[in-house]
């Protein structure tokens, strides 16, 4: 049923997964999970870490069914507003009475660095010695926020980031089961979008989805959708950088300003563009992939500067890009790391 009918569900709780063969991008985590289950080696506690969205909840809710606990003895805590020593307190009490119908109690703590130091005091002693029948899931984005004694009491598992491809998969499947058609082109965009994170890319799609006249999606409404920098401002930034052109390259970055681009999409779109047209003059089998990952357009544009001989598509220009791409977070003008590449370019030529 679509999302703009009476289905207003978000998209990252429809299509989360609820079993092992429906978990994408883990198979490490899923691998030692499951081999653990089927060996009777179950631990009294994990720890999940690994980059917001990239399903570190989902896989503990799954563990958790599948050793047989219920809806009733599953526990979830978001540590970010139950930080205190007296909500642990509360916990520590709450583990000592037996599961109501399952052989296990599962307690899922989610974001557990955000814990005070002394809350993590108060957790540590259940974690030494908790009852047979409890277990503990912790969930993290910032391991290095976690004391050691923590971690080292705990099975730890370091959750990856999608890969752009796993995520491109997952926004042509949802669209195609939402009921829209979606072309491989704008699905890379919003995977692109997504930044590494499932919960992330299905917000975009949907965001894109509710906002689309009809039933099909192109780049151009992804674009205007998410205020994504349009492919005319990345395309000039690429001439510009690629045939020393400073001023419509710095042109393009100060339209992108005033668009309100965010500046570290607008670069990592620029490097997914130099990158295609770097390997095209290298690798001659990657132009028969470009259909997968560009418009026509945009293929046949990348195309013909790759073909260019005069233009400087070279290792180096990429490096000046992937460091401004860097730099953007940390910088105190966002589009100043971009415009020092520009520069730099022409300075070495």
């Amino acid at each position: 049923m679509s999302t703009k009918q009476s289905d207003h569900q978000a998209l990252y709780r429809k299509y989360r997964p609820n079993a092992w063969d429906e978990v994408l991008g883990q198979d490490h985590v899923v691998k030692a999970l499951t081999g653990a289950i089927a060996q009777g080696k179950i631990a009294h506690a994990y720890l999940f870490a690994g980059s917001r969205g990239t399903g570190k909840t989902s896989i503990a809710r799954i563990f958790a069914r599948v050793i047989g606990t219920s809806d009733t003895d599953l526990n979830e805590i978001d540590a970010a507003s139950n930080r205190g020593i007296d909500d642990v307190r509360a916990l520590r009490e709450s583990v000592q009475t037996l599961p109501f119908e399952s052989p296990y109690k599962v307690y899922i703590i989610d974001e557990v660095h955000m814990l005070t130091k002394e809350a993590f005091n108060a957790l540590l002693k259940t974690l030494e010695e908790p009852p047979h029948f409890v277990i503990f899931i912790l969930a993290t984005t910032e391991l290095n926020k976690v004391p050691e004694t923590i971690v080292s009491r705990c099975q730890t598992f370091t959750f990856k980031k999608p890969t752009q491809t796993i995520l491109k998969e997952l926004v042509l499947d949802v669209a195609r089961r939402e009921g829209y058609k979606i072309d491989p082109a704008s699905a890379e965009l919003v995977a692109l979008l997504g930044d590494g994170s499932f919960r992330d890319t299905h917000g975009v799609l949907q965001k894109v989805l509710s906002s689309t006249e009809g039933k099909t999606v192109t780049p151009d409404e992804v674009e205007r959708i998410t205020g994504a920098p349009k492919t005319v401002l990345v395309n000039d930034l690429l001439v510009g950088a690629a045939t020393g052109d400073t001023e419509r390259a710095l042109q393009a970055i100060r339209t992108a300003r005033d668009e309100n681009v965010d500046m570290k999409t607008f670069a990592k779109l620029l490097l997914r563009k130099m990158r295609a047209a770097l390997l095209m003059r290298f690798d001659a089998g990657y132009a028969s992939r470009m259909a997968e990952e560009f418009t026509e357009e945009d293929a046949g544009f990348l195309k013909k500067l790759a073909g260019d001989k005069t233009a400087r598509l070279t290792s180096d220009t990429v490096i000046a890009f992937l460091d401004a791409h860097d730099r953007i977070g940390s910088s105190a003008i966002p589009e100043l790391p971009l415009e020092l590449a520009v520069i730099q370019l022409v300075e070495k030529k």
